[in-house]
This record gives C-alpha cells, sequence and structure tokens, in this order.
C-alpha cells in the first residue's frame, strides 16, 4: 500500500488522474472501474480536461462502475447512470457499448448480478479500479460486516451510509435502502487500486483503513492485502494517520524523486 499525501483536494484529483492517464497511454484497451459520489468529481474533471487539451484517449477503453441504487432509473438525476453521464462520459470519447453500469430496476437481481461478474472476466478483469471512502470504512456499498470475498450482489445500505447520502436528495426519506454492489472480492480482484480521499470527515475512516487492523467492519482495511493500491489523500484527511509524517518522507525520497 502506498500513501501519498497533498496539500488540497485539487493537488489530490490531479495526482490521481495522472495514474489513470499514464495507464490509458500504456494500455489504450484498459478496462477501468470507476465510482460515483463527490470524491472522484475532480478527477473525472481533470480526465476530461486531458481528454480535451491533451488528447488523452478513451476510445479502446472499458469501464464497469462499482454500484447503483435499487430502484432508480438511469435518468433518475441522483442514480449512477444519470451521474457517470453528467460528470463523464459525455465529455470523453469512451463508446456507449464498453461502458457497464449496474441496472438499478433489473427484473431477476441474482441473475443481474451473476452476469455482471461474467461480463468483467469476459473483459478480462480490471486493470485499474477507482475508490472513494465512506465515513465508516466502506468502499462501494460493502457495509461494516460484509464479507471480504464477496462479489457481486444486492446490499441493504446502513444507516450511516443512507444518512450521508441524504445531501443528495430532497429527504433522507428518499435515499434508497438497498444497492447493487460489487463485491469486495471483486473490487481485491482488480490489478491497481487507487483511492481517493479528502476532507476531515474522512480522516477516522482513512486511519482505521491504513493503520487499523484487517477487518469486515472497515471494508477498506483488507486494502492493506492488496498488492498494487495507493491512496491519495488530501491533509484533512490524512490528519490521524500516525505515520504520515513517515509517508510523506517515504515519498519525497521515493527512486526517482526530484
Amino acid at each position: 500500500m502506498e500513501i501519498i499525501i497533498r496539500d488540497d483536494y485539487a493537488s489530490v484529483s490531479q495526482q490521481a488522474a495522472v495514474a489513470v492517464a499514464d495507464l490509458l497511454r500504456a494500455q489504450p484497451q484498459a478496462v477501468l472501474g470507476l465510482a460515483t459520489g463527490s470524491t472522484p468529481l475532480g478527477l473525472y474533471q481533470e480526465l476530461i480536461r486531458l481528454h480535451r487539451e491533451e488528447n488523452l484517449d478513451f476510445s479502446q477503453v472499458t469501464t464497469f462502475n462499482l454500484d447503483e441504487y435499487v430502484g432508480l432509473a438511469a435518468d433518475h438525476p441522483q442514480s449512477y447512470h444519470y451521474f457517470m453521464h453528467d460528470n463523464l462520459f459525455r465529455h470523453i470519447n469512451v463508446p456507449h457499448e464498453n461502458i457497464h453500469i449496474p441496472d438499478g430496476t433489473a427484473s431477476d437481481y441474482r441473475a443481474f448480478c451473476e452476469s455482471y461478474e461474467a461480463r468483467i472476466e469476459s473483459c478480462g478483469g480490471i486493470d485499474l479500479q477507482v475508490l472513494g471512502i465512506g465515513s465508516d470504512g466502506h468502499i462501494a456499498f460493502n457495509e461494516p460486516g460484509s464479507s471480504l470475498a464477496s462479489r457481486t450482489r444486492i446490499k441493504t445500505l446502513a444507516r450511516q451510509t443512507i444518512d450521508d447520502n441524504a445531501r443528495f436528495f430532497d429527504s433522507v426519506d428518499d435515499v434508497p435502502i438497498y444497492a447493487i454492489t460489487m463485491g469486495v472480492g471483486t473490487i481485491l480482484d482488480a490489478r491497481k487500486i487507487i483511492l481517493l480521499a479528502n476532507g476531515a470527515n474522512k480522516a477516522s475512516a482513512v486511519a482505521d483503513a491504513v493503520e487499523g487492523p484487517v477487518t469486515s467492519m472497515c471494508t477498506a482495511s483488507v486494502l492493506q492485502n492488496h498488492p498494487d493500491t495507493i491512496f491519495f489523500l488530501d491533509t484533512e484527511a490524512a490528519d490521524q494517520l500516525k505515520m504520515a509524517d513517515e509517508y510523506r518522507w517515504i515519498q519525497d525520497n521515493k527512486p526517482g524523486a526530484p
């Protein structure tokens, strides 16, 4: 696990975008796993800029989103279909047929989840997975207590997650209580993982994920066991890390560092 601490959200987003862009330039047919929520917005804005200004090409890229609310149609303003098209896909040249987002209105959710896993496998697996982290340490919608070997499935959302996401809806009562989500095991299959976190409200979860025990009560902690994971953090999100100075020292003294 590599920990990169930057001064602010803009710097975190820009450096994370460099990691994605480096992969796409080396591997134009890469498979990306993508996240929603406020955290990756800066990353997506920077990828859009790189596409427009530096010709970053998405024409051979395939994408798989982590999750979607159950019961929200693709055109619902709070659906993750809507979010991804509004904030990324309509601004870049990824082919529509290469975009995969869980179907929150599927008629047979179990069959859909199985087919989603199969589609990821048929595309060769995810090369780079983008993650955020919940205030309770969850990744995707793998709430505390989720199996660390779980696969794509329907998950009941924790009360904390519903409360956290209520700001996107008219009221907390409008937040769906179920979601389709990639499982922890599905996420761990990605060859490379980048997790972005910013703000003081994520500091406790980040500390638990990076320096706490590996436990299903903080599903992000399992990333300690992944061979190629980078946490991109701003100073506020890194504030509770006991070894923050050591992580900065390591970054400053890596081979090839300026």
